[in-house]
């Protein structure tokens, strides 16, 4: 038990893998009144002489109280200890939008800014992910004789989708009105939003953070901007570190400018913020504002540290990640690059100060 004064911050990242919490109890604002605060396995207790306050942990997640250990107090963060944790191994998913697709299913592609349909009614015979954005230059690596995909680029027929590790590839033939030009980008006719390009005359690349795929008897899920940004990217950076093993990646602009260095560290964290309060009972909310702050679930957290590339910052370390096999490039559309790291740069801002660096890397 410790005694800190009132309006107290509290934040909790609980590791699943590890089975283990971090605690940080920030420093309190000035005047504030005495408390004590007890950990239980389900909540902490904030009392005072007007009252109890309880913040309840997410359901599933459960601390062990008497694992208190590496107490440390950091100025202008507040007081950091560590405790073991037991958490579910397979809470919600990161994204809270599933869009995945299924081979005779009947689908409509929507622009998720407005919700105006793109392709209506379209049923896919077959939904087939694609390799690596760079397979044909591996090519070599692999054959002794010439390349027998050389000028042979992948397309899609007419009830085919492709799946990219950003984007969607489908044949628009039967959608277009006239006949398109390849590397023209795709515009909303509502709202003039980039949705994709076309990469011949016959297909269409989307991308997943532009477009919400739905079964054409479901109607268009209204989902905040910032949310589904996140949550597209978050899942595609899951996806990509376990099935390839790459953790460092260069998010571009369809232009091909670098726009952020990101390094991902883990996608085990469960990171719970509740606003501080007094006399009322509070639960964690995501680190999203569009989430009401009542929200009783736990979502996993994928931690990256990352760097902004743009106005010709980081040049050299940007030229130096190019250049790295190891590194796996991401496209985006320019303006959802500049989104992404505007997310980045507010979820920094709301951590403790601790954890908002590490060497010259943002968290």
């Amino acid at each position: 038990m410790a005694v800190v004064e009132a309006e107290t911050r509290v934040f909790l990242e609980v590791r699943r893998r590890l089975q283990s919490a971090l605690l940080i109890l920030g420093e309190p604002d000035e005047g504030g009144m005495n408390l004590d605060i007890s950990v239980t396995p389900t909540s902490l207790l904030m009392r005072s002489p007007d009252g109890c306050t309880e913040i309840r942990l997410p359901a599933g997640v459960r601390l062990a109280p008497s694992s208190c250990g590496g107490l440390q107090y950091i100025s202008g963060d507040g007081l950091h200890l560590r405790l073991r944790a037991q958490a579910e191994s397979s809470p919600q998913p990161i994204s809270g939008f599933n869009q995945s697709l299924q081979a005779q299913e009947c689908c409509s592609f929507y622009c998720q800014s407005c919700g105006e349909v793109t392709i209506k009614d379209r049923k896919l015979l077959r939904v087939l992910p694609l390799p690596s954005e760079n397979w044909s230059a591996l090519v070599g690596e692999w054959c002794c004789h010439p390349d027998p995909f050389a000028n042979k680029p992948l397309h899609p027929r007419e009830n085919d989708c492709f799946v990219g590790d950003s984007f969607f590839l489908v044949n628009s033939r039967s959608d277009l009105e006239q006949e398109p030009k390849a590397n023209t980008k795709v515009i909303c006719k509502r709202c003039k939003v980039m949705l994709g390009e076309t990469v011949s005359s016959e297909t269409t690349k989307f991308y997943m953070t532009e477009v919400i795929v739905q079964p054409s008897e479901g109607s268009f899920p209204n989902i905040p901007r910032s949310q589904f940004v996140q949550s597209v990217i978050a899942r595609c950076l899951v996806e990509l570190c376990t099935a390839r093993s790459t953790f460092r990646f260069t998010i571009q602009g369809q232009d091909g400018k670098v726009y952020i260095l990101l390094w991902v560290l883990n996608s085990d964290s469960l990171v719970m913020e509740p606003l501080s309060s007094s006399g009322c009972i509070r639960k964690f909310p995501l680190l999203e504002d569009s989430l009401e702050a009542d929200s009783g679930s736990a979502w996993n957290a994928i931690k990256v540290l990352y760097q902004p590339c743009i106005k010709s910052r980081n040049k050299e370390l940007a030229s130096s990640w190019e250049g790295d096999i190891s590194v796996h490039p991401l496209t985006l559309p320019s303006t959802t690059c500049l989104e992404l790291l505007l997310i980045l740069s507010r979820n920094n801002a709301s951590l403790p100060l601790s954890l908002r660096q590490m060497n010259s890397f943002q968290e």
